[in-house]
């Protein structure tokens, strides 16, 4: 090798290494807003530092399907209204009228119970129930009318339920609960004495309608924190909090983090982080340029 590659090739590798480091110094893009179809917004976020803390980790998405994280397992996502702030999904481990699921549990962390929990009108319905479970029993006042529909109904209705019948051998389908999410949260399937739970959301709605045309899954209603995202969203940002002290910012680019606002908004620049987050973004990308020019300059030296 020539005396001239040798000094060429010492001159790039340093070069090439500031580079790599420059490029891994270089801001992520901004937060995704959509999973598939489904729209992503505050205060959801899929990105770690988007939406609002209180939610942070709640969502995955593995494209094209968008799924809710609990630590009973990964629920699919079918929907999420932002007028009428709620998700709807579906438990793939939840008994339907086609299909019998072995028994599980579906449990959100106290966190979730809180901002998030199952709304009013979705209705768990408990399904082969010993006569010894203590929602026939001591906690009778638990289970409610459901639109009028009864425990008969839904065993008859439904061909994945019908086998009830055979297992009690008295000729009579066993005993049924409908109640709310506070039941299952504070009761497992096993103290409940259950062996089988689905569950139906729109509840209000099904008066007269029979079990095949229920809508199974669960309904979620929660709530937006009051931390001022809607003047972010005003001046164009996207609101997204700091990873380390959950504290809120309007992510305005790429590049530029605020506070509050974004710049030339109706509320006008903020403090500090717009313009570091601005400075910052310009020195790395005149960094990355002018180490890109160094590179071309020596492979191209004669």
């Amino acid at each position: 090798m020539e005396a001239t590659s040798i000094t060429r090739l010492l001159l790039l590798l340093p070069l090439l290494l500031l580079l790599a480091v420059a490029l891994r110094a270089l801001p992520l893009p901004v937060c995704r807003n959509n999973c598939g179809p489904i729209a992503i917004n505050y205060p959801f976020g899929l990105d770690d530092g988007c939406g609002s803390p209180e939610f942070r980790r709640m969502l995955n998405c593995s494209a094209p399907d968008l799924f809710f994280l609990t630590p009973s397992g990964s629920y699919k996502v079918r929907s999420i209204d932002y007028d009428k702030q709620t998700v709807v999904m579906y438990d793939p481990g939840m008994s339907t009228c086609n299909a019998l699921q072995p028994h599980h549990d579906f449990v959100l962390s106290d966190l979730q119970a809180v901002v998030v929990p199952p709304s009013s009108d979705t209705v768990f319905a408990l399904l082969n129930c010993s006569i010894d479970s203590p929602v026939l029993n001591r906690y009778r006042s638990l289970c409610f009318n459901f639109s009028g529909h009864s425990c008969d109904e839904l065993y008859a209705a439904c061909t994945s339920f019908q086998m009830f019948n055979v297992t009690t051998g008295t000729g009579r389908f066993p005993p049924c609960c409908f109640t709310d999410f506070s039941t299952v949260k504070f009761m497992s399937m096993n103290i409940l004495d259950c062996s089988h739970y689905t569950t139906v959301y729109g509840a209000d709605d099904l008066k007269g309608i029979g079990p095949m045309d229920w809508s199974y899954g669960i309904e979620l209603s929660y709530t937006i924190p009051n931390a001022g995202c809607e003047h972010c969203a005003k001046t164009g940002g996207t609101c997204g909090y700091n990873t380390e002290t959950e504290g809120m910012i309007c992510i305005c680019s790429s590049f530029v983090n605020s506070s509050r606002v974004c710049a030339g908004g109706a509320g006008g620049s903020s403090s500090g982080d717009l313009a570091t987050g601005g400075g910052n973004a310009v020195a790395g990308a005149a960094t990355v340029f002018w180490l890109l020019l160094e590179v071309v300059r020596l492979l191209f030296l004669v």
